[in-house]
């Protein structure tokens, strides 16, 4: 029979359970308010109908060049000119110009592209510039994003699967019968390190045949050196994890401080959209994220074949995060609660 004093006196005592856990209550009033600030910053501007990238120096005035208002141009500096020609090849950018030169890139295929051109046609400032057409098909959305895809599920399987068994290690009291075994911390971090490393690196390559089998995507580079840039960036991404779990005990708080450490990344580290349109100084923070630089790298290989010293870059600032998450890490652990 329900007695509705008993469930009354468990409703109370678990609510007084919950408002006493100081992190799980913050961190579920902080977690909303972070998500929904986040999207306002990056998605604070309405999305122009066609996307035009600059070359050389000085801005270019879309009014100027078009006659169209900035509401329906995005105009972009662009410091890569390889780069940029890329992505009028893959109608990534509709038009690029480079006025010092006197010079236009497009992609006839590209139905906006040729909107642009007669437009540029209409307002005389095709007198001069010269044309310089460039072939190339639309880049599927599901070629630009797996490789985001890949880092992203890297991401959560290095930080949850290695900083929740470390955290639930020190609460079950493993780790303080561990302290009376000569295991040291250094041998009991690169255990559980190597042992995530392997596991993620399997999982993804049985992942990775898998859907290349069944999605068909591009893969233009070598296989190997993605191997490598994965098995970098996971290594980073880990260290981070043992850096989270290195002195909390609390399964709730280290829950938040993943989910504090892994949504920056998710949202900033052109996982799933291209951060060019966003403010400069958010792009700075996105550069500074192991994420982004184990994406960028997985898709420059992927989709232009990208070599090893073209990676290289990305590979020794994983790296040198790596070593500087580790010593923290290693430093501030502890065995018991």
């Amino acid at each position: 029979m329900f007695h509705f004093r008993r469930f009354y006196a468990i409703l109370v005592a678990r609510n007084l359970e919950f408002v006493r856990d100081y992190a799980s209550l913050g961190w579920g009033l902080v977690f909303p308010i972070f998500i929904v600030v986040g999207f306002a910053f990056i998605f604070n501007n309405q999305q122009p109908l066609y996307t035009v990238g600059s070359l050389g120096p000085g801005d270019v005035d879309a009014t100027a060049l078009l006659g169209l208002d900035d509401e329906l141009v995005d105009i972009t500096p662009q410091h890569d000119r390889d780069a940029a020609i890329r992505k009028v090849e893959r109608h990534g950018l509709d038009l690029l110009v480079e006025p010092s030169a006197g010079r236009y890139w497009i992609n006839p295929s590209s139905p906006n592209g040729i909107v642009l051109e007669k437009v540029l046609k209409a307002e005389g400032s095709m007198e001069s510039l010269s044309r310089l057409p460039v072939s190339g098909e639309a880049l599927r959305y599901v070629d630009w994003a797996l490789p985001g895809v890949l880092a992203m599920n890297i991401m959560f399987a290095a930080l949850y699967g290695i900083g929740f068994v470390i955290v639930r290690y020190r609460k079950m009291g493993v780790l303080k019968r561990l302290l009376a075994t000569p295991v040291s911390a250094v041998e009991f971090l690169s255990a559980q390190l190597v042992s995530r490393l392997l596991l993620i690196l399997v999982v993804n390559t049985i992942l990775f045949v898998g859907l290349w089998i069944t999605v068909n995507f591009r893969m233009e580079g070598s296989a190997l050196l993605l191997l490598l840039v994965f098995a970098v960036g996971s290594t980073s991404l880990i260290a981070m994890g043992l850096l989270i779990a290195a002195r909390i005990s609390s399964e709730e708080l280290a829950n938040g401080l993943l989910n504090l450490a892994t949504w920056p990344m998710m949202l900033l580290s052109e996982v799933w959209f291209s951060m060019d349109d966003a403010a400069p100084w958010l792009q700075r923070v996105a550069d500074a994220l192991p994420l982004t630089h184990m994406t960028r790298s997985a898709r420059a290989i992927m989709l232009d074949a990208a070599t090893f010293t073209d990676v290289l870059p990305s590979l020794l600032y994983l790296g040198g995060v790596t070593t500087v998450l580790l010593l923290i890490g290693a430093a501030l652990f502890r065995w018991e609660t």
